[in-house]
Parts: structure tokens; C-alpha cells; sequence
């Protein structure tokens, strides 16, 4: 398992780790910081249902293209990232699409997202990825400052055409 220790002089005692989905303590704290995550404004504000809390860690684990990152300050979880493997058909190769960022309110500010990123990047490129991508709320001005500056940038084939947009379908 790749760890990475802080280089924070404000967050010493910070662990970033690949999540171990059969390790109940990594289990435990995916759930409570996705939980934490979704009652927050931009994560929806509603807490996650009974069903996804006590199913989620092991639907995880029967996907095998999805991997999550884990932050820990001692013995306290306080950032998440989870990501999911697809495919891009213009480069024939994989990519990585970030698709949840947490970091506990109290955490915030401390780089915290931007150590956990730099190991999704790692394992990314493990993978053979040629991209990272994900979405976020254009309000979150704070989450898409960290992304510019680890080199997320909007997505757009040509300029005429502009910057593209995320659309959704819910099938139930």
C-alpha cells in the first residue's frame, strides 16, 4: 500500500493511504467521511441513505476499477477521495474519473485535498491513465481553486465549440 506522510508542518501527523476496502477501519471511515461529505452543501446536503451506508464499502470492492484514498490526522479520518477507472475512447487508453473529494471542515485549508490528489495521480499513472477528470459545482470556489492548481483545468476539444458541460439521468 502506497502511504504518503505529510510534508504539512500544520498537519504533522497526516497519513494519506490507498483505501483498504476489507480493512474495517478504512471501511468505517469512507463511510462516515462520504456521509459527512453529502450533508455538506456541496455534496447535496442529505445524509447518505441506510442502503448506500451499509452497502457501499463492499460494492466497492466487487468493482475492481474502483480505488479510494484515505486521510488521517493520527487516528482521525479526515479526507476522501473516490475514484472510478473508465476508458477514453480518443487516446484508447484509461482514465481515472475523481468522483468524490472530502475533506472534514476542520481539515480545510491544509492541503489536505492536494496530498490525497497527488496519490490518486500516483495510482492513476499505475494504471496506465492518460487523464484524471471530475466534476464540481461552480459555487465550490475553494474545491476548484485546489483543482487549478494541481493542474485541472476545463475541458474543451476546440474554442469555438466551448467549455463542456456535465449532464445527469437518474434510471430509477
Amino acid at each position: 500500500m502506497t502511504e504518503f506522510a505529510s510534508a504539512n508542518p500544520r498537519t504533522p501527523q497526516l497519513l494519506i493511504c490507498r483505501a483498504d476496502y476489507y480493512n474495517p477501519m478504512h471501511a468505517s471511515a469512507l463511510v462516515l467521511l462520504l456521509d459527512a461529505y453529502a450533508q455538506d452543501p456541496a455534496g447535496g446536503g442529505e445524509s447518505l441513505s441506510d442502503y448506500a451506508k451499509s452497502h457501499l464499502v463492499k460494492e466497492l470492492a466487487a468493482h475492481p476499477q474502483a480505488f479510494s484514498v484515505l486521510a488521517f490526522d493520527g487516528a482521525q479520518p479526515v479526507g476522501l477521495v473516490n475514484c472510478i477507472e473508465g476508458f477514453s475512447t480518443f487516446a484508447c487508453r484509461p482514465l481515472v474519473n475523481v468522483h468524490d473529494v472530502a475533506v472534514l471542515p476542520s481539515h480545510r485549508g491544509q492541503r489536505v485535498g492536494e496530498q490525497m490528489l497527488a496519490l490518486v495521480d500516483e495510482i492513476a499513472r499505475e494504471r496506465g491513465a492518460c487523464k484524471l477528470t471530475l466534476e464540481v459545482l461552480q459555487g465550490n470556489a475553494s474545491a476548484i481553486k485546489l483543482y487549478e492548481r494541481v493542474g485541472f483545468a476545463g475541458y474543451q476539444l476546440d474554442p469555438a465549440m466551448g467549455v463542456a458541460q456535465f449532464f445527469h439521468k437518474w434510471l430509477d
